[in-house]
């Protein structure tokens, strides 16, 4: 694990957040028709009651668009003034062209625009990048978004994906303030671990082979052995890094994965109770890289946390990549 250095240059922090969920509510009951399982059985297992699904004709560039759209509302800030677009997604659809570019479009700027494919990870790997181009100078505005469409990536009979995976988009704009609002990254990777979170077919085997399009697989025991613990290490270097203790948290924000996941990495963390914790996976699901500005935005919606809190992110998934950050939260559209 590294972790970055804070140099004295501008400071960064997340000026607006906007976010985009899917329409259409899908329940336990409704995946059951089709997966051999119950409503209990997943909610015990996962904590998940419920999950969004994108409807037939919403696309992911859609989704990105319109949460970029309400957290450019939400920071005052015009699409003209972005000097880069980055999107956090592991379910565009082609790996050419990126879908960032067709975002910033849509947006009406030319803009610099690539992908980051960091799977569950992703929004919090995009954060820091924003963060470090504004903080060195090179850009004074930059938006990062996190945006999913797992619903066409995945194989409705597999018990250990189908009730889990879920669609959504959540962007925040990234911009100079006069204290640091986004603070040193604590991430890594984990490569001899590839094989827990993965796409079948790859993109080789399917090719003229007659299969389906790809679904993800996943190994979840794999998983809960493994984020709770390594995750905790990182939550305290993060918040070393930031120069903070867990009892200065206000909120801890991470990635929506399985409710049991996250409670189990709250103990190893001990983290205080009087911390509110993002349970949002309850209704949304595991959104991946969407999963965390959606669960900072139903923090702040519900009151559990409010603009300018202090709140640690934690974000893990497909690689196995990991990244965590301490940042003051921002308004909300």
């Amino acid at each position: 694990m590294t972790i970055q250095q804070t140099n004295e240059l501008t400071h960064a922090a997340m000026l607006g957040l906007g976010v985009h969920r899917p329409e259409r509510v899908v329940t336990n009951d409704e995946i059951c028709e089709v997966l051999d399982s119950s409503d209990e059985w997943i909610q015990t297992r996962s904590g998940i009651r419920t999950r969004r699904f994108a409807g037939p004709d919403e696309s992911l560039i859609d989704m990105a668009t319109a949460a970029a759209e309400r957290a450019l509302a939400a920071a005052g800030v015009s699409a003209d003034q972005l000097g880069c677009v980055i999107v956090a997604t592991s379910t565009h659809p082609e790996h050419t062209p990126a879908s960032a570019p067709q975002v910033a479009t849509r947006l009406g700027v030319t803009t610099a625009a690539f992908d980051v494919s960091a799977g569950c990870a992703g929004f919090c790997h995009a954060l820091n990048l924003a963060s470090s181009l504004v903080r060195s100078g090179a850009e004074s505005h930059v938006l990062v978004i996190g945006v999913e469409q797992l619903s066409r990536f995945m194989d409705p009979t597999d018990r250990g994906t189908a009730f889990i995976f879920a669609d959504g988009a959540g962007a925040v704009v990234v911009g100079p303030a006069e204290a640091a609002g986004i603070g040193p990254t604590a991430w890594g990777s984990d490569g001899s671990q590839a094989n827990v979170i993965t796409q079948t077919p790859s993109c080789l085997g399917g090719h003229g082979s007659g299969a389906d399009h790809p679904v993800v697989q996943m190994e979840g025991t794999a998983v809960f052995r493994w984020a709770p613990f390594a995750m905790a290490e990182v939550a305290h270097e993060a918040l070393k890094g930031a120069g903070i203790s867990v009892e200065d948290l206000d909120a801890f924000i991470p990635h929506q994965a399985n409710l049991r996941i996250t409670q189990t990495l709250c103990r190893n963390i001990k983290l205080p109770e009087s911390v509110a914790v993002a349970t949002d996976v309850v209704d949304s699901g595991n959104t991946s890289a969407a999963s965390v500005p959606l669960a900072m935005d139903a923090m702040l919606r519900s009151g559990e946390a409010k603009a300018g809190d202090t709140a640690l992110l934690i974000a893990f998934g497909a690689g196995l990549s990991y990244a965590g950050q301490v940042v003051t939260l921002p308004p909300h559209e």
